[in-house]
């Protein structure tokens, strides 16, 4: 069955609803935002629907439904719990040439409710025909969470700019053109907005921009003189990609330009545009890669040119990700950045393990920290403050546990400390190892990334102890 799409203008206009139950009053919500003149007939009406009447809302007639109620109207719902009540609404109104929904009766409907997503303006609406709208109201919650909130503010502000357009430009392709232009730029209601500024530039100024045909998607890009472009240092969390957040997942949606992390993987990647130019920036220990003055460059380089970039790392971008040294050479090339947070390793990984990384009266202090430094930084000493009560994390511990295992133990800590290696956390190939501080250092050499957790919180979430060292796959 091939169904068309359409929007109603109801303003006005009026429509019958028969039942006044749960089902009816979740119709009653929709329809009541059109502007339509709502008439209920039942005989009972839940609590809700006689409040509406009583603030003029709606008018409802306390009484069986008749045919006769069906003339005059412009659309009807039949919602009552009788299914012979239903087909009998459906059949008087197929007489009388009026579209009718017969609610959960798809052979009794001339059209269905979609699931919308709403954002002012802006309407996203999924039916699947009649045939699950569970479903269709399960793909509502995701584009609903991923659909921005301000597109609302900023498609009133372009409809508002595009009237202006309309009125003072004379069709052609001229007009054509520009439009499609500030369809893809940001909007304000100021006077000094680039937008709009260009919207009343002189006609062969718009013409020289660069061609845009009907069904074109592209992005136009903005003129120079607006300045560079904004940065973006996104956390792309642990690497699956249900855990992103969906300000990461939107930004690598919609980049020009990913600068990514070595370890960022591919199912994070297959998200972005097939026009993102994408360059895989990372260093990984014992491979010389590219300097992080080549990665500051290309960040600086694309955002003079006006395109959008993500620069794209693994966990979260200010734990270990070194941001700290690529916003001092955005700031002082006076490139604006955000930071967008992900979802760090440690946390990854001590959801594999089903660890709390605090416990109260048992671990009630976090220890960060990496299993390397910086050349400059490296003096043979690693060891760390000396807390009863902390859980360790280090991240990027190496292959190797023996000297870091040395190292605590002549600090003090017990022998008998949990300590556990989870490698790639919540992705498909994660695994676990599971030991004591004295045995750490017979552990196997794990896949990278991998983080050491080490603590008595290990033993309150019962992490079981695998002293020969063994490798626990988990499903991630």
């Amino acid at each position: 069955m091939s169904l068309l799409p359409i929007f109603l203008k109801l303003d006005g206009r009026r429509c019958l609803l028969v039942g006044a139950g749960t089902v009816a009053l979740d119709k009653i919500s929709s329809l009541l935002k059109t502007g339509l003149r709502l008439r209920v007939i039942a005989p009972e009406a839940k609590a809700e629907v006689r409040q509406l009447a009583t603030d003029g809302r709606l008018e409802w007639i306390q009484r069986p439904f008749e045919l006769s109620d069906l003339d005059g109207n412009f659309l009807v719902i039949a919602a009552t719990d009788s299914d012979e009540v239903n087909a009998q609404v459906y059949r008087g109104a197929v007489k009388r040439g009026i579209l009718t929904n017969s609610v959960d009766d798809p052979p009794n409907c001339d059209f269905f409710f979609g699931s919308t997503v709403s954002r002012g303006s802006l309407q996203v609406a999924i039916s699947t025909a009649g045939e699950s709208p569970a479903f269709a109201q399960q793909l509502r919650r995701e584009i609903d969470e991923q659909l921005p909130e301000e597109i609302g503010s900023w498609l009133e502000n372009l409809g508002k700019l595009r009237r202006e357009v309309l009125a003072t430009h004379p069709p052609g392709e001229a007009r054509r053109l520009l439009l499609h232009q500030l369809a893809q730029r940001s909007i304000c209601e100021s006077e000094d907005c680039p937008a709009r500024q260009l919207a009343f530039a002189p006609v062969d100024e718009v013409e020289a921009g660069p061609d845009v045909d009907d069904d074109s998607s592209e992005t136009c890009a903005p003129q120079a003189e607006e300045g560079p472009a904004t940065v973006r240092l996104v956390g792309a969390g642990p690497g699956d990609p249900d855990l992103l957040t969906v300000k990461a997942l939107h930004l690598i949606q919609t980049a020009d330009v990913i600068l990514h992390d070595d370890l960022v993987p591919r199912a994070i990647l297959d998200h972005a545009s097939p026009s993102a130019e994408i360059v895989n920036v990372g260093k990984r220990c014992g491979h010389k890669g590219i300097s992080q003055d080549e990665i500051n460059a290309l960040m600086i380089e694309h955002a003079r040119a006006r395109h959008e970039v993500v620069r794209l790392k693994g966990g979260d971008p200010l734990v270990f990700g070194r941001a700290a040294e690529e916003m001092a050479a955005l700031t002082e090339a006076g490139i604006p950045f955000e930071i967008v947070p992900g979802i760090t390793a440690a946390f990854a990984a001590a959801a594999a393990l089903g660890c709390s990384l605090t416990v109260r009266n048992r671990a009630s202090n976090l220890i960060f920290s990496a299993g390397h430094r910086a050349p400059s930084q490296s003096d043979g000493n690693s060891s760390l403050p000396r807390i009863e009560d902390a859980t360790r994390v280090v991240y990027m511990p190496g292959r190797d546990q023996r000297l870091l295992a040395q190292q605590w133990l002549e600090e003090g800590l017990p022998p008998d400390l949990p300590c556990a290696i989870v490698s790639r956390a919540a992705q498909p190939d994660q695994q676990i190892q599971s030991t004591t501080l004295a045995a750490l250092g017979d552990t196997e050499p794990t896949l990278a990334p991998s983080i050491l957790i080490a603590g008595w919180v290990l033993r309150e979430a019962n992490v079981p102890i695998h002293l020969a060292g063994d490798t626990v796959p988990v499903s991630a």
